[in-house]
């Protein structure tokens, strides 16, 4: 079922409407890891001077060029960890135009959906994003102390929270919060292997880019084949 969830959404891709979408979130999520990008360089050059001498070996006049450059790769390694964050910050904003697109293509007997506003999807996005990060805080004793397993452990943690907030985002889209809640409940541990086949991509330089817009639709076809078996509710 999560395999075919995930092919759903990949099999859209050529759907103008959610091309669209999938193209405003990869400019979105790189203007973001430009912008650190940008801050990083303009801290090197705050802290470095533009030349000093070094005994024996005279005038340097080239170390914060250097590192501006070492952080192109260094950023793309950040990446890795930066796009879990990202992915929970952008799912507010694409969320309501993904799951609109997957549902006029593939469940178009549905009725209207409740709409979660701009304002509304940002607030929760935002609250999200301070959870991601304050756990992933906590975490990284455990991945300090069980560095041979850390990516399995990352995995593990953010798949989790992952899946629990995209389910919960698209569940309110149909029923109440007591009727997402109970969504999640029933199908905890589906959810929870999604959200890590979702944080696994997350992990792949560039690969990671279209994976928040993604992990929209896959939890959006995830819900509707679950759900497959009761009514449907609008709230």
């Amino acid at each position: 079922m999560i395999f075919t969830a995930f092919s759903r959404a990949l099999g859209q891709l050529s759907d103008r409407r959610f091309l669209g979408v999938l193209a405003s979130g990869v400019g979105l999520t790189v203007a973001l890891l430009v912008a650190f990008y940008a801050a990083f360089v303009v801290l090197i050059g705050w802290l470095l001077p533009d030349a000093f001498t070094l005994p024996w070996i005279g005038e340097i006049t080239w170390v914060d060029n250097a590192l501006s450059w070492a952080a192109v790769p260094l950023f793309l390694l950040l990446s890795v960890f930066l796009m879990v964050p990202v992915a929970s910050a952008f799912m507010g904003i694409f969320l309501e135009q993904v799951a609109d697109a997957v549902e006029d293509r593939h469940y178009p007997r549905l009725p209207p959906a409740r709409t979660i506003g701009i304002a509304e999807g940002i607030a929760d996005g935002a609250k999200f994003l301070g959870v991601v990060i304050g756990v992933n805080l906590l975490a990284l004793v455990a991945y300090l102390i069980f560095a041979p397993i850390a990516p399995v452990l990352f995995w593990a943690v953010n798949g989790l929270l992952l899946g629990r907030e995209y389910a919960q985002l698209v569940a309110l889209r149909r029923t109440d919060a007591a009727g997402a809640r109970a969504f999640r409940r029933r199908h905890g541990w589906t959810l929870f292997a999604a959200g890590v086949l979702m944080v696994i991509p997350l992990t792949i330089p560039v690969v990671n880019l279209l994976v928040p817009v993604l992990g929209a639709a896959v939890f959006t076809h995830l819900y509707h084949m679950l759900s497959a078996d009761r009514p449907a509710r609008t709230g």
